[in-house]
């Protein structure tokens, strides 16, 4: 197997839309601000926090909350605060092998349901930590995200709740990545339900805002500590973490932070607006992939979907592309953009599996992609017709057409 190329050069945040210019305005009107803001966030901040979840159902006290700059060292923090074994599901997000390692904690990978990805085979779960204590180790955390990346679905109430069950069983802290649950293409039609409803002590939910309600260039996330069980002595412990590194929001994004989970109406308004443009992007890129004979779950939240070429498995061969090393590297070229294989996502590189992206459709500048953004049907955009025409012709070639 080839070695894998860097990972951030394929799996670190794409450039997004332009700037709300509401969000833009508190981040200038708090850019004077000289004072830092407190470690784990300001009064402000953790106030909005609690407002967000309270929303969702989750009643939130301020002392709850920990806000960080981006999910990635709120997430480290949290995994060497928590000791033990990281359960993960394959597929996941890319950054949670890596961030589970730099924690210094081993990972173990448990197969997702034919359904959805995110949330694992309750099954597979109770087999999979059963053969960890009988080779000696310690699991000790579940790692799951509902609304998913990098599938892109949304798993059942009734698969979740058993798998809340089994953690529970296993005295597994949950952490709930949540990052994508407000961007359901069918807010209606998508139901999501959250472990932290089902198993309110044992889960730390976290919400990366980057992306979803700020800037992907912004940096901000905010994670939310069960008041009772391992609650108190897990924030302890990452406030404690995020101290020693000194991993403080800078006041203009915790502006920015506090503004948008506030959800006004610009932002509810932008929020919406968003889910349906990825759920009208994705549904056009799923149509060109299946045409091709490609196989895809069908995307419900967020901006990605994940592609299984293993159909085609002959006439890729034919081409020289025998794992997902290749077939990142042939369609990276092919369509000038990054395309992350599988096994940046916990797949075997066997398995001939890519993430796509559906941002980049949108073109390439600020104002082709607010022009995509504000159109009535951004699917008769030139360049989304252009660029859903190109990925339907390569994907076409690499099945023999």
């Amino acid at each position: 197997m080839q070695a894998n190329p860097p990972l951030p050069a394929l799996t670190a945040p794409e450039r997004g839309l332009p700037v709300l210019a509401e969000l833009a305005a508190r981040v200038a009107e708090a850019a004077g601000r000289t004072g830092p803001e407190a470690v784990g966030g300001g009064s402000e901040l953790r106030a909005a926090a609690c407002g967000y979840w309270a929303r969702r159902g989750l009643p939130t006290g301020p002392g709850d909350v920990i806000a960080a700059p981006g999910a990635e060292p709120l997430l480290l923090a949290l995994l060497a605060a928590a000791g033990g074994d990281v359960l993960l599901t394959r597929p996941c997000a890319a950054g949670y092998g890596p961030l589970a390692r730099l924690a210094g904690r081993s990972a173990y990978h448990v197969p997702v349901t034919a359904e959805s990805g995110g949330v694992p085979d309750p099954f597979a779960l109770l087999e999979t930590v059963r053969r960890i204590r009988a080779e000696g180790g310690r699991p000790r955390v579940l790692l799951l995200s509902v609304a998913d990346d990098p599938t892109g679905t949304v798993a059942p109430p009734e698969i979740l709740h058993e798998v809340c069950e089994a953690a529970v069983a296993e005295e597994l802290t949950v952490i709930s990545d949540e990052t994508w649950r407000d961007t359901r293409h069918d807010p209606h039609g998508t139901v999501f339900v959250g472990p932290a409803e089902m198993i309110p002590g044992h889960v730390v939910v976290l919400t990366d805002l980057a992306g979803s309600l700020t800037p992907t260039a912004w940096p901000a996330a905010v994670a939310r500590f069960p008041a009772q069980g391992r609650g108190p002595v897990l924030r302890a412990r990452v406030t404690s973490a995020l101290t020693a590194v000194r991993a403080e929001l800078p006041p203009p994004i915790a502006a920015a932070a506090a503004y948008a989970l506030g959800e006004p109406q610009p932002i509810r308004a932008r929020t919406a607006a968003l889910s349906h443009l990825y759920g009208s992007l994705a549904a056009a890129a799923r149509e060109r992939l299946a045409a091709a004979g490609v196989l895809c779950r069908p995307p419900q939240t967020g901006p990605y979907l994940y592609a299984d070429l293993g159909e085609l498995r002959a006439p890729l061969a034919a081409r020289g592309i025998t794992d997902s090393v290749d077939l990142e590297t042939h369609l990276s070229a092919r369509l000038a953009r990054p395309v992350p294989g599988g096994h940046r996502f916990g797949d075997s590189p066997d398995d001939l599996r890519v993430r796509l992206s559906t941002p980049p459709l949108l073109g390439t500048t600020d104002e082709q992609r607010q022009r995509a953004f504000e159109a009535r049907d951004p699917l008769e955009v030139p360049e989304v017709r252009e660029a859903l025409s190109l990925l339907g012709s390569v994907f076409g070639e690499l099945a023999g057409g």
